[in-house]
């Protein structure tokens, strides 16, 4: 069954609220000659209504947002009333006030023009007589036409989305329409801030992954310049997010947009999608099925296998190519072992491994390990481990991944498999080793998450590290000041400020021992 993108097209983002400044740049406004006078450095507040008003006290009517449009007719002669109608504006949001010259005020009021530049309000003049109702109007219809259009937009987004579930569609291709209709980069990430999937133009997602460690901390902490994320769980637990990455619309649009997608990603997950497969895996298979082929270069695959956890600066990579070898239990060893890789399927009973290890390990004897303990765990003495040399260039990456594959293929079927190195037995099993193989488990990442908020910011960073040394050395004040190089007063005003982020008494075991697992399991999820 082929699915494809045709029945419901391309639909355009909604334009962005009117502004200030784009009211005042309507033909209908620029006849009755407007001159900005106060808060011209505020002309981009968003519009949400207008309003015709003589009161005194319009304020205490208004809710925040609006243009207001008044004659001043009562205000004249009275400089506190001007003042304080002025201040009511500010204190009820109000976009601006538009004040039509005449009678009341043949030139700008220098009272309120003060008043206004002090508190930001734009306040604009009409030197032209100009019937209000007009300007009303047009903007009235413009924002419930951006209403409307926001009410179709959710729409056809839910309709696209649903009709993608209901047919069976893959994770991926329903990306491909919530970036086509977001205008932008669609990524899926876990709580840890990894990469699950992306959609989008690929050079622009590529743009988005190069630095996505900055990105995802500075996104997940807030919204702004077209960062719009939503939050993916159900029945109380979060398990992920969905950002738009540059949306070019305006923020309600995209929350909308962001709201109907991850909508359908979560029931997307609940019936299973069109693979057994979790996104996880989904997202390994997609990368390193890109590796093997050398469709993409490598280089431009760098960003993907970065922002998907694997760890890739001063790296040595191990290519390894398992023959008859399960998938899923790759993947186990590999957490087992402690192992940062990735695992996926290729072709003719072929199962891609790449090991990524720190410049001083061992990689060869490394790998040998891995091959030893999958025949041990799999009680096949004939299951072929093919290795490729270790490379320290990711560019050589797919030229490994290609040797490794040919040399499965080569000993097959002979007694070679043999002559796989002998099984060393993984020596940390207490709670870190715990941790670490929980830590993609969406309850663990909550739980992080959860213990450790005070502290996930830029500004924590280094309470961040005082807390693991401090925890690490078995709380022992000595020895993390020496450690940090700081006194031992410093020490404990930063002791103070970690227990008052976190609200906890790290002088408490079981509050202590709670924080440590958390920050272990933080640590894990990071690789």
């Amino acid at each position: 069954m082929t699915i494809t993108l045709e029945p419901w097209g391309p639909v355009e983002p909604l334009e962005p609220a009117l502004s200030v400044r784009q009211v005042l740049a309507l033909e209908r406004v620029l006849a009755g000659e407007p001159e900005v006078v106060a808060g011209a450095a505020q002309l981009d507040r968003p519009v949400r209504w207008v309003h015709v008003a003589e009161a005194a006290d319009v304020g205490v009517m208004l809710s925040g947002g609006e243009m207001v449009l008044t004659t001043g007719v009562l205000l004249a002669g009275d400089e506190n009333a001007q003042t304080e109608y002025i201040h009511s504006l500010h204190r009820a949001e109000a976009a601006a006030v538009v004040l039509g010259l005449g009678r009341a005020f043949p030139a700008p009021p220098d009272v309120m023009r003060r008043a206004a530049e002090r508190c930001g309000l734009p306040m604009v003049v009409l030197h032209r007589p100009f019937p209000f109702a007009e300007l009303t109007e047009e903007v009235q219809s413009r924002l419930v036409r951006r209403k409307f259009a926001a009410v179709s937009l959710s729409e056809a987004v839910r309709t696209a989305l649903t009709g993608l579930i209901t047919a069976g569609a893959p994770l991926q291709l329903l990306l491909d329409v919530i970036a086509q209709h977001a205008a932008c980069p669609v990524v899926v990430t876990n709580l840890a801030h990894r990469v699950l999937a992306t959609a989008g133009e690929r050079s622009a997602v590529d743009d988005v992954l190069r630095d996505w460690e900055r990105i995802a901390r500075q996104a997940g902490g807030s919204e702004g310049d077209g960062w719009i994320r939503a939050e993916l769980g159900g029945r109380g637990e979060r398990w992920g997010q969905i950002m738009l990455c540059g949306h070019r619309g305006d923020t309600a649009g995209g929350r909308l947009l962001a709201d109907r997608a991850a909508e359908a990603l979560v029931l997307h997950r609940m019936l299973g999608g069109a693979s057994a497969h979790t996104w996880e895996e989904q997202s390994a298979q997609s990368l390193l099925t890109d590796l093997v082929s050398g469709v993409v270069p490598a280089r431009q695959l760098l960003p993907r296998a970065r922002a998907a956890g694997l760890p890739v600066n001063r790296r040595t990579f191990v290519p390894l190519v398992v023959r008859d070898g399960d998938p899923a239990q790759l993947e186990r060893m590999l957490r087992l072992l402690g192992m940062p890789g990735l695992v996926a399927e290729l072709a003719d009973g072929a199962t891609a491994v790449l090991l990524s290890l720190a410049r001083d390990q061992d990689a060869e004897a490394l790998a040998a390990h891995f091959a030893a303990r999958l025949r041990t765990e799999s009680g096949e003495s004939r299951t072929v481990v093919a290795a490729a040399d270790p490379r320290i260039v990711w560019d050589d990456v797919p030229a490994g991944l290609r040797e490794a594959q040919h040399v499965a293929d080569a000993v097959a079927d002979s007694s070679a498999a043999l002559a796989l190195p002998a099984v060393v037995r993984l020596k940390d099993v207490h709670l870190r080793g715990l941790v670490r193989l929980l830590r993609d488990d969406p309850r663990v990442q909550s739980f992080a998450e959860r213990e450790l908020d005070g502290l996930l910011c830029a500004a924590g960073d280094d309470l961040l590290a005082v807390l693991r040394t401090y925890l690490a050395t078995g709380r022992n004040k000595s020895r993390t000041a020496q450690l940090h190089h700081v006194s031992r007063p410093a020490l404990y005003r930063r002791l103070e400020a970690i227990e008052g982020r976190l609200g906890v008494d790290l002088d408490d075991f079981e509050q202590a021992a709670s924080v440590h697992i958390a920050l272990l399991a933080h640590d894990a999820q990071l690789g």
